[in-house]
């Protein structure tokens, strides 16, 4: 058999994110599940709302529009996986 088209880990996408640092104000580039596995970071809205998501939270990021949202690093480099089209 071969691979299965349309496969949940299709789109699934695995990201390592530095462990100090602020990014810049950014939106996202379509609404998409954000699973955070081991690490914490901070998010903070442009509202002004500021979130720290725990290692092992699930979270939607939808922000496609206006400013965005800064991201900062807790300390420990971050692994999550990143599911785009769950959404779309």
């Amino acid at each position: 058999m071969g691979p299965y088209r349309n496969s949940p880990s299709d789109s699934i996408i695995f990201r390592t994110t530095p462990e100090i640092g602020t990014t810049a104000w950014h939106r996202t580039t379509r609404r998409q599940y954000v699973v955070n596995l081991d690490a914490p970071h901070q998010v903070t809205a442009s509202d002004g709302e500021t979130r720290t998501i725990g290692a092992g939270e699930i979270y939607l990021v939808e922000d496609l529009y206006g400013k965005g949202h800064l991201s900062q690093g807790l300390g420990q480099f971050r692994r999550s996986l990143i599911d785009p089209d769950r959404l779309t």
